[in-house]
């Protein structure tokens, strides 16, 4: 029995969307663990999924102890799409049984884990309560996806996400502008646009690369053949990304890493949304942050 409060292990992180949402761990760690951009779980804890009872009496506890009405619940940690259809399908009816007034309930999850758990368990998750699915999709160019190792392909981006949209759940998509380098920085947005274009997320989140600590891809900086964008170069990429887009998502740029606040619904705000890029692009670059390796 949980007596002494909500119980955490590891980093616990939740999307800005997520601020006022209960907080419940049914994962420790993240199952893929390989993109070498993300620092969140580099140096542990390993991989586990939570015992479901002990999941129910977090839940319950929050439930006793919480006087502020609670509206919705984010279950962290790194991908919680991969417990058991049958354990996860418990505990969200649970949750409902706790909270009848919720407003919605979310998880992360990645394109390969949604495809491999199928339409059919996506569809039974969000018949038991599922609201909204986070999914990174960084990139649509196969090329940077394989150079960051995140492990999926754009076939499977655009399969998890058909499959998202199919099961009537939520899906928030997240780009990272910058991630494709110098290099590769035309094919990484030209691309994105197509996959998004064909998905047609619920929402478009957009993050700007930024290194981090701990990170293989600060390797690939210093040997100079990673080249980050400069700030203009970054807002070029969103410029491209929002003008390209043919969509009905709802974009919003709420993070720390971007230069600039985008935010809008496509495609009546577009215009809008292109003209504040464009007023950015104008400013000198002493305007915007400083390149710098991020903590956290």
């Amino acid at each position: 029995m949980n007596l002494s409060g909500l119980r955490y292990e590891g980093p616990i992180y939740r999307p800005p969307s997520e601020t006022n949402s209960l907080l419940i761990q049914t994962t420790i760690g993240c199952p893929w663990n390989k993109c070498t951009f993300c620092m969140v779980y580099k140096n542990g804890p390993k991989f586990k999924i939570r015992p479901v009872e002990e999941i129910k009496e977090d839940l319950l506890w929050a439930k006793k102890n919480y006087l502020f009405p609670i509206e919705t619940v984010f279950f962290p940690s790194g991908n919680s799409i991969i417990m058991k259809t049958d354990d996860f399908v418990e505990i969200l009816i649970y949750t409902k049984k706790l909270y009848p007034n919720l407003k919605r309930i979310t998880i992360y999850g990645s394109s390969q884990y949604i495809v491999k758990k199928g339409l059919k368990d996506i569809k039974r998750l969000a018949d038991a309560g599922l609201s909204r699915i986070h999914v990174g999709l960084e990139s649509g160019s196969d090329v940077v996806l394989k150079n960051v190792c995140k492990g999926s392909t754009s076939d499977i981006q655009i399969e998890a996400g058909e499959i998202v949209k199919k099961s009537d759940v939520e899906l928030s998509e997240y780009v990272v502008l910058g991630l494709g380098g110098k290099k590769h920085s035309k094919q990484h947005i030209s691309e994105t646009i197509k996959i998004l274009n064909i998905i047609n997320p619920d929402f478009i989140r957009i993050r700007t690369f930024l290194p981090k600590i701990n990170t293989p891809i600060l390797n690939e900086i210093d040997s100079g053949s990673f080249k980050i964008l400069s700030p203009h170069e970054v807002l070029k990429e969103t410029y491209d990304l929002i003008k390209g887009l043919k969509v009905t998502s709802q974009v919003l740029s709420d993070h720390y890493t971007n230069y600039i606040q985008v935010k809008g619904r496509l495609p009546e705000d577009k215009d809008v949304m292109l003209k504040s890029i464009d007023q950015s692009l104008k400013k000198d670059k002493n305007v915007f942050r400083k390149i710098y390796i991020g903590t956290e």
